[in-house]
């Protein structure tokens, strides 16, 4: 039986001219919580209490385009024929992947910058990154992306799914899998172990390494329920092959800091950063 039911509006709010979207605005809620969650833990880490504010005046807006530039290339054919969609992000398209990318970049050369370990950094910014991933799906909700395959109604109501996620997922005539939930909530499994893990006292940057671990293998196996990935050669998801490179050579990386002696500090352990910011300010 199809039940004809009304999707959510993605405009959360008009202002004048302006359209608000929902997409941006719980993209935008979960950087937020993201940022005082790692601003906290940064000062009791010894850090400045704006060094994480400085660090996102530039890894946001350089996340933002590096997950567009990386969606729209890898689907160029696309965009190639309609170039002004290329600007349209309030429709969805911006890759996890690509945001990543800019924002590890970003903050290697900020905490070369600041005199900073970068380890150290990543370490404390990782269950912030992977907590507003968590949030950030439910950008793709609003917008009815990021699902996966046709399935019935009955399939929906078996995993006991609210009523209000479930009429949502009817796109176009036909019930779909809710990927963006299966990521979210692995997303916020990860957010807890990470939590955990700090308690752990792991050396230095494994606390990073680990999340990039838990969140692409996650990925690797959601990416294949869904009917919108990006393709290499038309037979090799992009997300599932990036996922691969990123568990093995973090696995390496992590192996290789051991053995050179490089992840001798722990979590925990303080360092003499901050006498050296200071005197590099004299």
């Amino acid at each position: 039986m199809i039940y004809q039911v009304q999707p959510i509006d993605p405009i959360a709010f008009e202002l004048g001219p302006l359209s608000v979207y929902w997409y941006g605005v719980i993209i935008g809620l979960g950087a937020l919580i993201g940022y005082i969650i790692a601003t906290r833990e940064a000062k009791k880490r010894g850090l400045p209490n704006d060094l994480f504010a400085d660090l996102l005046i530039w890894a946001i807006p350089i996340s933002i385009i590096s997950a567009r530039l990386y969606y729209v290339l890898f689907n160029l054919e696309y965009y190639v024929h309609d170039p002004l969609q290329m600007f349209a992000i309030w429709e969805g398209g911006l890759a996890i992947h690509g945001g990543l990318i800019g924002a590890v970049i970003t903050g290697a050369v900020f905490a070369r910058l600041r005199g900073i370990s970068f380890w150290k950094l990543a370490d404390i910014a990782a269950p912030s990154i992977i907590l507003g991933q968590a949030i950030g799906r439910w950008g793709n909700f609003i917008n009815q992306e990021a699902h996966g395959g046709e399935v019935s109604r009955i399939f929906l109501e078996n995993i006991m799914l609210p009523e209000w996620i479930i009429d949502q997922m009817f796109i176009e005539g036909a019930y779909y899998h809710p990927t963006f939930l299966y990521e979210s909530i692995w997303n916020f499994l990860g957010f807890a172990l990470l939590l955990y893990l700090r308690r752990v006292n792991l050396r230095r940057g494994e606390l990073f390494l680990t999340y990039v671990i838990w969140y692409s293998f996650g990925r690797f196996f959601i990416e294949g329920l869904r009917t919108d990935s990006l393709m290499i050669a038309d037979f090799l998801r992009t997300a599932q092959v990036i996922s691969i490179i990123l568990i093995v050579g973090s696995i390496i990386v992590m192996i290789y800091r051991r053995r050179k002696g490089l992840a001798k500090k722990r979590y925990y352990d303080t360092d003499k950063e901050q006498k050296k910011n200071k005197k590099k300010k004299k």
